[in-house]
Protein backbone atom coordinates (compact mmCIF):
# COMPACT_ATOMS: atom_id res chain seq x y z
CA UNK A 1 0.00 0.00 0.00
CA UNK A 2 1.47 3.35 -0.49
CA UNK A 3 2.27 5.71 2.19
CA UNK A 4 2.65 9.41 2.52
CA UNK A 5 6.78 11.05 1.79
CA UNK A 6 7.82 14.33 2.85
CA UNK A 7 8.59 16.04 -0.23
CA UNK A 8 10.10 19.63 -0.05
CA UNK A 9 8.13 22.27 -2.10
CA UNK A 10 11.21 23.59 -5.11
CA UNK A 11 9.03 25.98 -6.98
CA UNK A 12 5.70 27.76 -7.29
CA UNK A 13 4.77 29.65 -10.59
CA UNK A 14 1.57 31.32 -10.85
CA UNK A 15 -0.04 30.44 -14.50
CA UNK A 16 -3.60 32.14 -14.14
CA UNK A 17 -4.64 34.60 -11.44
CA UNK A 18 -6.40 31.57 -9.32
CA UNK A 19 -3.83 28.52 -10.18
CA UNK A 20 -0.61 27.96 -9.51
CA UNK A 21 2.08 25.25 -10.13
CA UNK A 22 3.90 23.21 -7.75
CA UNK A 23 7.08 21.83 -7.98
CA UNK A 24 8.74 18.62 -5.57
CA UNK A 25 11.79 18.09 -4.86
CA UNK A 26 12.26 14.31 -4.77
CA UNK A 27 15.56 12.54 -3.21
CA UNK A 28 17.57 10.23 -4.57
CA UNK A 29 16.71 7.05 -2.98
CA UNK A 30 12.77 8.01 -3.48
CA UNK A 31 13.03 8.78 -7.47
CA UNK A 32 12.06 5.24 -8.67
CA UNK A 33 8.87 5.64 -6.08
CA UNK A 34 7.93 8.70 -7.82
CA UNK A 35 7.87 7.58 -11.24
CA UNK A 36 5.10 8.26 -13.14
CA UNK A 37 2.83 7.57 -16.16
CA UNK A 38 1.50 10.07 -18.30
CA UNK A 39 -1.87 11.63 -16.81
CA UNK A 40 -1.45 9.91 -13.06
CA UNK A 41 -1.64 12.12 -9.53
CA UNK A 42 -0.66 12.80 -6.61
CA UNK A 43 -2.14 12.46 -3.60
CA UNK A 44 -1.02 15.93 -1.53
CA UNK A 45 -1.13 15.94 2.39
CA UNK A 46 -0.71 19.17 4.69
CA UNK A 47 -2.11 20.44 8.07
CA UNK A 48 -3.74 24.04 7.90
CA UNK A 49 -5.14 25.54 11.48
CA UNK A 50 -5.02 22.56 13.19
CA UNK A 51 -6.75 20.40 10.21
CA UNK A 52 -5.75 18.04 7.91
CA UNK A 53 -6.40 18.46 4.40
CA UNK A 54 -5.97 15.77 1.82
CA UNK A 55 -6.06 16.01 -2.10
CA UNK A 56 -5.68 14.44 -5.29
CA UNK A 57 -3.70 16.57 -7.99
CA UNK A 58 -2.60 15.50 -11.28
CA UNK A 59 0.95 15.59 -12.67
CA UNK A 60 1.33 18.27 -15.31
CA UNK A 61 4.89 17.19 -16.53
CA UNK A 62 5.65 14.35 -18.93
CA UNK A 63 8.06 11.70 -17.38
CA UNK A 64 10.67 13.07 -20.07
CA UNK A 65 10.69 16.03 -18.31
CA UNK A 66 12.26 14.59 -14.92
CA UNK A 67 10.11 16.97 -13.25
CA UNK A 68 7.66 16.31 -10.51
CA UNK A 69 4.92 19.08 -10.74
CA UNK A 70 1.45 19.72 -10.02
CA UNK A 71 -1.31 22.53 -10.28
CA UNK A 72 -3.55 23.90 -7.94
CA UNK A 73 -6.38 25.76 -8.88
CA UNK A 74 -8.19 27.69 -6.49
CA UNK A 75 -12.03 26.69 -6.05
CA UNK A 76 -14.79 27.93 -4.01
CA UNK A 77 -14.68 27.12 -0.55
CA UNK A 78 -11.69 24.91 -1.10
CA UNK A 79 -9.50 24.85 1.81
CA UNK A 80 -6.46 23.59 0.56
CA UNK A 81 -6.49 25.51 -3.04
CA UNK A 82 -7.33 28.56 -1.00
CA UNK A 83 -3.87 27.50 1.31
CA UNK A 84 -1.94 26.40 -1.13
CA UNK A 85 -2.64 29.79 -3.65
CA UNK A 86 -2.48 32.54 -0.97
CA UNK A 87 0.31 30.69 2.21
CA UNK A 88 2.32 27.34 0.05
CA UNK A 89 6.15 28.77 -0.16
CA UNK A 90 9.50 27.38 -1.54
CA UNK A 91 11.51 25.31 0.79
CA UNK A 92 7.76 24.09 2.17
CA UNK A 93 7.13 20.41 2.93
CA UNK A 94 4.00 18.50 1.95
CA UNK A 95 3.17 14.88 2.71
CA UNK A 96 2.81 13.02 -0.90
CA UNK A 97 2.03 9.69 -1.70
CA UNK A 98 3.69 8.05 -5.18
CA UNK A 99 1.49 8.24 -8.49
CA UNK A 100 -1.35 6.77 -8.99
CA UNK A 101 -4.01 6.67 -11.61
CA UNK A 102 -5.37 4.80 -14.45
CA UNK A 103 -6.54 7.64 -16.95
CA UNK A 104 -3.21 6.73 -19.39
CA UNK A 105 -2.67 4.62 -22.18
CA UNK A 106 0.45 2.62 -23.17
CA UNK A 107 2.39 5.16 -25.84
CA UNK A 108 5.30 3.72 -27.93
CA UNK A 109 7.31 4.85 -31.24
CA UNK A 110 5.84 2.66 -33.37
CA UNK A 111 2.43 3.75 -32.81
CA UNK A 112 0.55 5.59 -35.56
CA UNK A 113 -2.62 6.94 -33.82
CA UNK A 114 -4.82 10.23 -33.37
CA UNK A 115 -5.50 10.89 -30.27
CA UNK A 116 -8.42 13.95 -29.37
CA UNK A 117 -8.78 15.67 -25.74
CA UNK A 118 -11.20 17.61 -24.29
CA UNK A 119 -10.52 18.97 -21.34
CA UNK A 120 -12.24 22.03 -19.01
CA UNK A 121 -10.45 24.62 -16.89
CA UNK A 122 -8.07 22.53 -14.65
CA UNK A 123 -8.93 19.56 -16.23
CA UNK A 124 -5.63 20.18 -18.57
CA UNK A 125 -3.30 19.54 -15.81
CA UNK A 126 -3.13 15.46 -16.49
CA UNK A 127 -4.33 16.14 -20.68
CA UNK A 128 -0.77 18.49 -21.27
CA UNK A 129 1.20 15.23 -19.65
CA UNK A 130 -0.29 12.87 -22.25
CA UNK A 131 -0.05 15.75 -25.06
CA UNK A 132 3.56 16.38 -24.40
CA UNK A 133 4.34 12.22 -23.44
CA UNK A 134 2.59 11.06 -26.75
CA UNK A 135 4.23 14.03 -29.27
CA UNK A 136 7.74 13.49 -28.04
CA UNK A 137 7.96 9.52 -28.10
CA UNK A 138 5.21 8.48 -31.50
CA UNK A 139 6.61 10.54 -34.30
CA UNK A 140 3.90 9.42 -35.97
CA UNK A 141 0.63 9.75 -34.02
CA UNK A 142 -1.43 13.23 -34.14
CA UNK A 143 -3.29 15.23 -30.77
CA UNK A 144 -6.15 17.58 -31.69
CA UNK A 145 -6.86 19.07 -27.85
CA UNK A 146 -10.35 20.93 -27.50
CA UNK A 147 -9.91 23.18 -24.50
CA UNK A 148 -12.89 25.20 -22.88
CA UNK A 149 -12.31 28.16 -20.99
CA UNK A 150 -14.09 31.28 -19.60
CA UNK A 151 -11.83 33.60 -20.91
CA UNK A 152 -8.51 33.42 -22.71
CA UNK A 153 -7.04 34.98 -19.05
CA UNK A 154 -8.46 31.55 -17.04
CA UNK A 155 -6.33 29.03 -20.07
CA UNK A 156 -3.90 27.72 -18.07
CA UNK A 157 -0.11 26.58 -19.36
CA UNK A 158 -1.11 28.86 -22.15
CA UNK A 159 2.52 29.24 -22.87
CA UNK A 160 3.76 25.87 -22.83
CA UNK A 161 0.79 24.77 -25.66
CA UNK A 162 1.19 27.59 -27.66
CA UNK A 163 4.98 26.23 -27.66
CA UNK A 164 4.37 22.93 -28.35
CA UNK A 165 1.79 23.73 -31.19
CA UNK A 166 4.61 25.74 -32.44
CA UNK A 167 7.04 22.89 -32.36
CA UNK A 168 5.12 19.90 -33.27
CA UNK A 169 2.93 22.31 -36.22
CA UNK A 170 2.02 19.24 -38.24
CA UNK A 171 0.52 17.23 -35.69
CA UNK A 172 -0.57 18.88 -32.76
CA UNK A 173 -3.86 21.37 -32.96
CA UNK A 174 -5.68 23.18 -30.38
CA UNK A 175 -8.86 24.17 -30.28
CA UNK A 176 -9.90 26.83 -27.56
CA UNK A 177 -13.14 27.11 -26.64
CA UNK A 178 -14.67 30.27 -24.89
CA UNK A 179 -17.72 30.79 -22.91
CA UNK A 180 -17.51 34.37 -21.89
CA UNK A 181 -15.55 35.94 -24.18
CA UNK A 182 -16.38 36.16 -27.74
CA UNK A 183 -14.48 34.80 -30.71
CA UNK A 184 -14.54 34.84 -34.54
CA UNK A 185 -15.41 31.48 -35.18
CA UNK A 186 -18.61 30.88 -33.81
CA UNK A 187 -17.88 27.31 -33.42
CA UNK A 188 -15.28 27.61 -30.48
CA UNK A 189 -17.64 29.98 -28.52
CA UNK A 190 -19.99 28.70 -25.71
CA UNK A 191 -19.75 25.53 -23.83
CA UNK A 192 -18.18 22.52 -24.03
CA UNK A 193 -21.51 20.02 -23.84
CA UNK A 194 -22.67 17.29 -26.15
CA UNK A 195 -24.16 19.77 -29.22
CA UNK A 196 -20.51 21.40 -28.88
CA UNK A 197 -19.05 18.31 -29.00
CA UNK A 198 -20.90 16.79 -31.56
CA UNK A 199 -20.69 20.07 -34.29
CA UNK A 200 -16.60 19.45 -33.66
CA UNK A 201 -16.75 15.96 -34.51
CA UNK A 202 -18.78 17.14 -37.41
CA UNK A 203 -16.74 19.58 -38.71
CA UNK A 204 -13.04 19.79 -37.50
CA UNK A 205 -12.15 16.24 -36.31
CA UNK A 206 -14.22 12.96 -38.02
CA UNK A 207 -14.34 10.58 -34.93
CA UNK A 208 -13.10 7.76 -37.37
CA UNK A 209 -9.50 9.46 -37.06
CA UNK A 210 -9.76 9.00 -33.55
CA UNK A 211 -8.04 6.12 -31.79
CA UNK A 212 -7.85 7.33 -28.12
CA UNK A 213 -10.07 9.92 -26.86
CA UNK A 214 -8.85 11.77 -23.33
CA UNK A 215 -11.81 13.68 -20.98
CA UNK A 216 -11.10 15.70 -18.41
CA UNK A 217 -13.36 18.31 -16.33
CA UNK A 218 -16.73 18.36 -14.23
CA UNK A 219 -18.93 15.88 -14.03
CA UNK A 220 -21.29 17.06 -16.22
CA UNK A 221 -19.17 17.94 -18.99
CA UNK A 222 -17.18 14.90 -18.62
CA UNK A 223 -20.53 12.64 -19.40
CA UNK A 224 -21.94 14.65 -22.04
CA UNK A 225 -18.73 14.57 -23.76
CA UNK A 226 -18.24 10.77 -23.10
CA UNK A 227 -21.94 9.81 -23.86
CA UNK A 228 -21.25 12.29 -27.42
CA UNK A 229 -18.38 10.06 -28.17
CA UNK A 230 -20.19 6.86 -27.83
CA UNK A 231 -22.52 7.70 -30.40
CA UNK A 232 -20.06 8.80 -32.91
CA UNK A 233 -18.65 5.51 -33.26
CA UNK A 234 -16.32 4.94 -30.48
CA UNK A 235 -16.03 2.24 -28.02
CA UNK A 236 -15.38 1.96 -24.25
CA UNK A 237 -12.05 0.93 -24.67
CA UNK A 238 -11.25 4.03 -27.06
CA UNK A 239 -12.33 6.49 -24.27
CA UNK A 240 -10.62 7.37 -21.28
CA UNK A 241 -12.17 10.49 -18.91
CA UNK A 242 -11.19 11.39 -15.61
CA UNK A 243 -13.63 13.77 -13.24
CA UNK A 244 -12.71 16.37 -11.33
CA UNK A 245 -15.00 16.65 -8.64
CA UNK A 246 -17.86 13.92 -7.80
CA UNK A 247 -21.69 15.26 -8.37
CA UNK A 248 -23.56 15.61 -5.31
CA UNK A 249 -26.64 14.08 -4.66
CA UNK A 250 -27.68 11.81 -1.61
CA UNK A 251 -26.43 8.70 -1.10
CA UNK A 252 -27.22 5.13 -3.06
CA UNK A 253 -25.86 2.00 -3.90
CA UNK A 254 -24.13 1.25 -7.03
CA UNK A 255 -27.34 -0.51 -8.38
CA UNK A 256 -29.07 3.32 -7.43
CA UNK A 257 -31.53 1.15 -5.26
CA UNK A 258 -31.97 2.43 -1.54
CA UNK A 259 -29.17 0.57 0.55
CA UNK A 260 -29.73 -3.01 2.10
CA UNK A 261 -30.30 -3.87 5.95
CA UNK A 262 -28.64 -7.06 6.13
CA UNK A 263 -30.76 -10.09 7.85
CA UNK A 264 -29.26 -11.01 10.93
CA UNK A 265 -26.85 -9.19 13.80
CA UNK A 266 -26.48 -5.55 13.18
CA UNK A 267 -22.63 -6.15 13.90
CA UNK A 268 -20.03 -6.78 10.89
CA UNK A 269 -16.90 -8.89 11.64
CA UNK A 270 -14.27 -6.63 9.22
CA UNK A 271 -10.88 -8.10 8.69
CA UNK A 272 -8.52 -6.00 7.16
CA UNK A 273 -5.46 -6.85 5.09
CA UNK A 274 -2.96 -3.81 5.07
CA UNK A 275 1.15 -3.98 4.06
CA UNK A 276 1.23 -7.68 4.93
CA UNK A 277 -0.85 -7.19 8.63
CA UNK A 278 -4.24 -8.48 9.59
CA UNK A 279 -6.13 -6.68 11.94
CA UNK A 280 -10.21 -7.44 13.24
CA UNK A 281 -12.50 -5.14 14.03
CA UNK A 282 -16.27 -4.87 14.98
CA UNK A 283 -18.03 -2.20 12.75
CA UNK A 284 -21.83 -1.73 12.17
CA UNK A 285 -23.29 -2.68 9.14
CA UNK A 286 -24.34 -0.38 6.51
CA UNK A 287 -24.05 2.62 8.91
CA UNK A 288 -19.98 4.36 8.19
CA UNK A 289 -18.25 3.77 5.22
CA UNK A 290 -15.26 0.82 5.41
CA UNK A 291 -12.83 4.12 5.69
CA UNK A 292 -14.79 6.02 8.22
CA UNK A 293 -15.98 3.13 9.89
CA UNK A 294 -11.72 1.83 10.95
CA UNK A 295 -10.79 5.74 11.34
CA UNK A 296 -13.17 5.49 14.31
CA UNK A 297 -11.45 2.67 15.46
CA UNK A 298 -7.74 3.55 14.80
CA UNK A 299 -6.94 2.57 12.19
CA UNK A 300 -6.12 4.44 9.15
CA UNK A 301 -6.74 3.30 5.65
CA UNK A 302 -5.48 4.76 2.43
CA UNK A 303 -7.91 7.77 1.25
CA UNK A 304 -7.73 10.96 -0.35
CA UNK A 305 -10.73 12.35 -2.06
CA UNK A 306 -13.31 10.29 -0.43
CA UNK A 307 -15.76 10.91 -3.40
CA UNK A 308 -15.56 8.02 -5.50
CA UNK A 309 -12.99 9.81 -8.07
CA UNK A 310 -9.72 9.37 -7.28
CA UNK A 311 -8.50 5.53 -6.44
CA UNK A 312 -6.42 5.74 -3.50
CA UNK A 313 -9.17 4.00 -1.42
CA UNK A 314 -9.14 0.77 -3.91
CA UNK A 315 -9.06 -2.55 -2.37
CA UNK A 316 -10.37 -5.89 -2.97
CA UNK A 317 -13.50 -7.79 -1.07
CA UNK A 318 -12.34 -11.58 -0.41
CA UNK A 319 -15.43 -12.70 1.46
CA UNK A 320 -18.92 -11.11 2.31
CA UNK A 321 -20.31 -8.45 0.70
CA UNK A 322 -20.63 -4.85 0.65
CA UNK A 323 -22.57 -2.46 -1.04
CA UNK A 324 -20.56 0.68 -3.08
CA UNK A 325 -21.98 4.04 -3.43
CA UNK A 326 -20.25 5.85 -5.82
CA UNK A 327 -17.51 4.51 -8.39
CA UNK A 328 -16.49 7.46 -10.44
CA UNK A 329 -12.99 5.61 -10.53
CA UNK A 330 -13.07 1.58 -11.33
CA UNK A 331 -13.10 -0.03 -14.31
CA UNK A 332 -15.89 -2.76 -14.99
CA UNK A 333 -13.62 -5.53 -14.81
CA UNK A 334 -11.88 -4.29 -11.38
CA UNK A 335 -15.28 -4.54 -10.13
CA UNK A 336 -16.04 -7.82 -11.55
CA UNK A 337 -13.13 -8.74 -9.95
CA UNK A 338 -13.75 -7.84 -6.63
CA UNK A 339 -12.41 -4.16 -5.82
CA UNK A 340 -13.88 -1.87 -4.20
CA UNK A 341 -13.92 2.21 -3.40
CA UNK A 342 -13.38 1.82 0.53
CA UNK A 343 -14.62 5.43 1.05
CA UNK A 344 -17.48 4.19 -0.57
CA UNK A 345 -18.48 1.00 0.21
CA UNK A 346 -20.30 -0.36 3.41
CA UNK A 347 -20.67 -3.56 4.82
CA UNK A 348 -23.71 -5.30 4.72
CA UNK A 349 -22.66 -9.01 5.60
CA UNK A 350 -22.16 -10.42 8.64
CA UNK A 351 -18.45 -11.18 7.90
CA UNK A 352 -16.46 -8.95 5.34
CA UNK A 353 -12.88 -9.49 4.79
CA UNK A 354 -10.67 -6.44 2.21
CA UNK A 355 -7.68 -6.57 1.13
CA UNK A 356 -5.12 -3.70 0.05
CA UNK A 357 -2.28 -5.48 -0.88
CA UNK A 358 -3.66 -7.63 -3.96
CA UNK A 359 -3.25 -5.65 -6.99
CA UNK A 360 -5.24 -8.25 -9.23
Amino acid sequence: MSQFYPLKVSSIERTTRDAVVVAFEVPNDLTEKFLFRPGQYLNVRTQVNGEELRRSYSICAAPHDNLLRVAVKRVADGAFSSWANAHLEVGSTLDVMPPDGSFTVDFDPENQRGYAAFAVGSGITPILSLVKTALDTEPNSTFTLFYANRASSSIMFREEIEDLKNRYMNRFSVVYIMSRELQDIDLFNGRLDAEKVDQLLSVWLPPEKIDYAFVCGPHDMTEQVVSTLKAKGLTKDQIKYELFGAPKGPRTTASGAAPRQAPGAEDCQLTIIQDGFTRDITIKKNHLSLVDAAMEQGIELPYSCKGGVCSTCRCKVVEGEVDMDANFALEDYEVNMGFVLSCQSFPVTDKVVIDFDQET
